[in-house]
């Protein structure tokens, strides 16, 4: 009656699990300049999926599929990639959200229980039997009689569903379990099959969907090939129902939820963790699984509603794809090569996600410090052990588009073109974003910082020592010596631009002002972008300004603009108005959409900006690098003092971090 008058919902796995999805936004954006949608279902919480959106796309692709009756609904989504990608990570999300859907009133599950059986004699001590399945009531209901129409009468005569309800609601019949459809049988033979009678017999009870219980969502782990077993899977004959259940034909003497996929069989999803590893038998009970959605054991069947989702490494994965005869399991999935993040915006989310969240402490017990500039240190090398090294491309330019940047005068073109040849190569490893550093790398590189005497001592996980660790983690880890030599040039790519990052920072605090950089990096945009207004002799030139919109006045300073677009190698006119044209473009294209756009992202624009700044600002001395570095004299000591001063209480940094930061600023090897 609750479901006719549509207080209760009857669903298979896939309409309950793609409208879950759905009831969030879907959004266009862009992503290594291409344009894809993003399921905003996946972005919620703190702790939330980061990036993979051509993964999210095909499992929603493939759920959408299964639910219009397409080749998915007999196929399980199995994501195969190197260890560290996040495979695990987005099934427990998955998971995790679903079974909080179903918490809602409106989306609670039910089951049936057998009632009364010591009545029908041949259950001994048995006062109820559960649904082994969680069949839903509904499933039950469309199995009152033996005939299809007489149930399909019965419904609607007595409880008011429509034609057209009644077809929708019909879409998800399934049978019942062997022990179910057995146990109803002797219910109907007791009663002289008087329906009013047989209902006395069942009892409604609801699932629990708690975190820690495995109903609705069920996992099972490869283990040990000598210890792994099909019970685990199908569950077997219990001893106990044996004593009990005096019918020796009755299926009920077989115990399903022994195995994990009877507890997922009432519209659940069941995680298959590292489903090549199992040995051969437990992968056919797997085929039939998947394609039929049953459970068999002991010569019965048990139908399932369940979607199936299972994850691989490369290496097991293609040890199983390469054994004879395996044709029939392989063609059952529907295989998604999950990438790294290869975004080192992306990457940094996660870099604080290996951090963590709780204080940090030394081994002494005393509060630890976190540089400023620790999630971008150990996130760009990271980001760039996933990204090719291509002829078209450096490294760095290839980091910047596609983390959707400007980088000089490379278009994303260029990115997608890479993308595509190299979507072309049999071997999956050799693909964009396949082959990489971790998230287990990034774990062990954060747990040897922390553990290094230097940040217990100095009370700080300062930034510039994690290149060392993740060297260490490189040369302890990686076996492959292509990829190793490949892995330290990126780690040493990515030294190079948290120099640039600090020397920023430094003539930042060098000007007492954390966004010194940025507000003459946009005095810049802003110059070329009046230099050819009418101005007057006093080259000033009003423009609104697109974050507050008030009107500023700013002077044109040609000498200033020249001395930075020649830092940039711009040095003909021709040149020099190319380069603007380009700046001027992007600001046109960004002033609306996004009005707080920084062109921070633009490094050799922050470079050349800041390489101008020091090398004309600090007066008496030869550069900023001279007067801190030549600390005899009393003015350079104030200077240096000064500096300090502002890392510490404006910048973040700390007594251990800031010291550290100018020497590593100071440094002529780092410079150059």
């Amino acid at each position: 009656m609750q479901v006719c008058e549509e207080k209760r919902r009857f669903e298979n796995a896939f309409q309950g699990i793609l409208r879950m999805i759905l009831e969030k936004p879907v959004e266009k954006i862009n992503d290594c300049g291409r344009t894809k949608l993003d399921y905003t279902f996946f972005r919620q919480g703190d702790k939330h999926i980061i990036g993979l959106y051509d993964v999210l796309n095909d499992l929603v692709q493939h759920i959408k599929n299964a639910l219009e009756g397409g080749t998915s609904k007999a196929m399980a989504f199995v994501l195969v990639s190197e260890p560290g990608t996040g495979k695990t990570f987005l099934v427990n999300y998955l998971g995790n959200e679903y079974k909080k859907f179903l918490r809602r009133k409106e989306n609670n599950k039910y089951t049936f229980q057998f009632i009364n059986l010591e009545e029908l004699g041949t259950y001994v001590k048995i006062p109820f039997l559960e649904s082994q399945t969680y069949e839903d009531p509904m499933i039950l209901a469309m199995n009152f009689f033996e005939n299809r129409d007489d149930n399909i009468k019965y419904l609607c005569a007595n409880f008011g569903f429509s034609d057209k309800k009644i077809e929708e609601i019909y879409k998800n019949y399934r049978p019942l379990g062997a022990d179910s459809a057995y146990i109803w049988e002797n219910i109907r033979n007791y009663t002289d099959d008087d329906l009013k009678k047989m209902l006395e017999f069942i009892r409604i009870v609801p699932i629990s969907t708690a975190s820690n219980i495995t109903t609705i969502c069920g996992r099972y782990q490869a283990k040990e090939k000598t210890t792994s077993s099909a019970i685990e899977l199908i569950g077997e004959e219990d001893t106990q129902r044996l004593l009990r259940i005096t019918d020796i034909n009755n299926p009920a003497r077989f115990n399903l939820r022994r195995g994990v996929l009877a507890r997922s069989a009432n519209g659940g999803i069941h995680f298959a963790d590292e489903l090549f590893k199992n040995k051969k038998d437990l992968i056919q009970e797997y085929l039939a699984v998947i394609e039929e959605h049953i459970i068999q054991n002991g010569g019965y069947i048990w139908p399932m509603d369940t979607f199936i989702i299972a994850t691989s490494n490369n290496e097991e994965f293609n040890k199983f794809k390469n054994e004879e005869g395996e044709g029939p399991i392989i063609s059952r999935c529907e295989l998604c090569y999950v990438p790294h993040i290869t975004n080192y915006k992306q990457q940094m989310k996660v870099t604080e996600y290996a951090i963590g969240e709780t204080e940090r402490k030394t081994i002494a017990g005393n509060k630890l410090h976190k540089d400023p500039n620790l999630i971008y240190a150990t996130s760009v090398p990271i980001a760039l052990s996933a990204l090719p090294h291509s002829e078209k491309l450096t490294i760095v330019e290839t980091m910047k588009l596609a983390a959707n940047e400007v980088a000089g005068d490379k278009s994303f073109e260029a990115l997608a073109e890479i993308i595509d040849k190299l979507s072309e190569n049999v071997d999956i490893t050799k693909r964009f974003g396949q082959k990489g550093l971790g998230f287990r790398n990034l774990g062990i590189t954060i747990k040897l910082l922390m553990g290094s005497f230097e940040t217990n001592e100095g009370e700080c996980m300062f930034a510039g020592d994690v290149f060392k660790w993740i060297k260490r983690v490189i040369l302890d880890y990686i076996d492959d010596g292509t990829y190793r030599d490949k892995y330290l040039k990126d780690l040493n790519e990515g030294e190079k631009l948290y120099h640039k990052r600090i020397r920023s920072e430094v003539y930042n605090a060098y000007r007492d002002d954390p966004e010194a950089i940025k507000k003459d990096v946009m005095n810049y945009v802003h110059m070329i972008t009046g230099i050819n207004a009418d101005l007057g002799p006093d080259k000033m030139w009003k423009y609104k300004d697109p974050q507050t919109h008030a009107w500023k006045a700013l002077k044109i300073d040609e000498r200033y603009i020249n001395t930075i677009e020649e830092m940039l190698g711009h040095k003909s006119a021709e040149q020099k108005e190319s380069f603007r044209t380009t700046i001027r473009n992007i600001r046109n294209q960004r002033i609306y959409s996004d009005p707080n756009y920084d062109f921070m992202d633009n490094n050799n624009l922050v470079e050349a900006v800041t390489e101008v700044r020091i090398n004309s600002d600090v007066a008496g001395a030869a550069s900023l690098v001279g007067a801190l570095a030549n600390r005899t004299n009393e003015e350079s000591n104030k200077l240096y003092l000064r500096i300090m001063d502002t890392l510490i209480n404006k910048m973040n940094h700390c007594k251990t971090c800031a010291p550290k930061t100018i020497e590593e600023f100071l440094n002529q090897k780092n410079r150059s």
